[in-house]
C-alpha cells in the first residue's frame, strides 16, 4: 500500500543509507531477515522489492515499507503486511524508519516462519525491532541538493572568490576569463543566499550573479 500527505517543505541535505545493509535475528525459531537500501522513488522501492523477491522466493513472508524524502516524511511512503494479519509488519517497519533520522530509505524483512505463532503483539516487535536492529550498524552518508551560480567579477575580485568558497562547501566547476572573470559554481542550496551575499560583500557589491539557467537574467 502506497500513500501520500501534503507535500512538506524539502530539506536540502539529510542522511541517507551509504550503501545497501542487512542484518537478521531469529525469534522463536523464525527467522527475520531485514535488507535496507536508499532508494529515490516509489518506483527504485518496488524494484528493490522484485529483487529480494528473487533473492527469497521461498521465504514465508517478504514485508516492506519505505519513505522517499527526508528523515520523517509522509508525502511520499508505502508499506505492506505481505499476508501477515493487519497492522502487524508494514505498519511497525515504516514507523521506524520514520522515526530513524534517515531519508530516502527502503526496508524489506523476510520471514522463514518457524512453527511458533508470535501473536500481533509480538509479530509487531519482530518486525519493527528487525529493522531497528539493522539501522544500528547501516552506514549513513549525506545527500545534498545543489544548485549552480553562475558568477562575473572583475579580475580584482578573483582571488576573494577563490577564498570563501570552501567556506560554503561550494566548488568552480569551470572558469571564463574575458572582460571579467566568470565562475560557475556548484553550492549546496542550503548555502545559496549565503554565498551570495558572500560574494557581494567581497566585491563590494559588483559581482553579478546569475542563478539556475546560465542564460536567464541576473539576480537581483
Amino acid at each position: 500500500m502506497a500513500s501520500g500527505g501534503p507535500t512538506a517543505e524539502v530539506s536540502a541535505r539529510y542522511p541517507v543509507p551509504g550503501a545497501r545493509h542487512r542484518a537478521e535475528q531469529t525469534i522463536d525459531r523464525s527467522r527475520f531477515i531485514c535488507t535496507v537500501e536508499r532508494i529515490s522513488s516509489p518506483a527504485d522501492a518496488q524494484e528493490f522489492l522484485r529483487e529480494m523477491n528473487g533473492e527469497f522466493p521461498d521465504a514465508t513472508h517478504n514485508c516492506w515499507a519505505y519513505l522517499v524524502g527526508a528523515p520523517g516524511s509522509t508525502d511520499r511512503i508505502g508499506m505492506s503486511d505481505a499476508g501477515e494479519p493487519h497492522g502487524t509488519a508494514g505498519r511497525p517497519m515504516l514507523m521506524v524508519l520514520q522515526h530513524s533520522g534517515v531519508g530516502d530509505i527502503a526496508a524489506i524483512v523476510t520471514r522463514y516462519y518457524g512453527g511458533t505463532n508470535l501473536g500481533t503483539g509480538g509479530l509487531v516487535k519482530a518486525y519493527g525491532g528487525t529493522v531497528q536492529l539493522t539501522l544500528a550498524t547501516m552506514p549513513r552518508v549525506e545527500r545534498i541538493d545543489y544548485s549552480e551560480l553562475l558568477v562575473a567579477v572583475g579580475y580584482e575580485s578573483i582571488s576573494a572568490v577563490q577564498q570563501l568558497l570552501p567556506r560554503f562547501e561550494a566548488t568552480s566547476l569551470a572558469e571564463e576569463y574575458g572582460e571579467r572573470a566568470t565562475f560557475r559554481l556548484r553550492v549546496p542550496e542550503s548555502n545559496v543566499e549565503a554565498v551570495r551575499g558572500a560574494l557581494l560583500d567581497a566585491t563590494s557589491g559588483k559581482a553579478e550573479i546569475l542563478s539556475g539557467d546560465p542564460d536567464g537574467p541576473p539576480e537581483p
